[in-house]
């Protein structure tokens, strides 16, 4: 028996229906290992001929990111990735070569996120953290052979 696609899943849960477009969005996702941009999915979309129409797939996009199964990343270059997320609050390291992702735990934040709400007066309402740098893969292959 398959596991179930827990975006699939997520949509059924929050009441929406599960329409073939949005079944093969879902599938288009979990496809991916690590970050992917609406372009990458929609070229896969294309090349599969599975008609999904642009809008379709960037209305699908943000109704998965309201509903917290996908995170929004801006990446360095400007451009807007997605990854697949836990519904817990974590934070992403992304490699900047393979595009690989990483959740990691809070590490401190909360707090650091808490003194900057008190220092600054503001009620801090959301925050999220995205760090950028090369996974241990893209490492190894920069390193010159000894």
């Amino acid at each position: 028996m398959t596991e179930p696609n827990p975006i699939v899943h997520a949509l059924d849960l929050a009441g929406y229906r599960l329409t073939r477009p949005r079944r093969a969005v879902a599938g288009l996702i979990s496809g991916h290992d690590g970050h992917f941009t609406a372009a990458e999915l929609e070229a896969i979309a294309r090349e599969r001929r599975l008609g999904i129409s642009r809008a379709t797939l960037f209305r699908a996009l943000d109704l998965l990111t309201e509903l917290h199964v996908l995170e929004r990343l801006d990446l360095p270059t400007g451009e807007h990735a997605y990854v697949p997320c836990a519904p817990a609050h974590h934070h992403h390291v992304v490699c900047s070569r393979c595009g690989r992702t990483t959740e990691v735990e809070d590490s401190g934040v909360a707090e650091a996120v808490a003194e900057i709400g008190r220092r600054s007066g503001y009620r801090i309402e959301a925050h999220r953290l995205e760090l950028f740098g090369l996974c241990r893969h893209c490492q190894a292959k920069t390193r010159p052979d000894p």
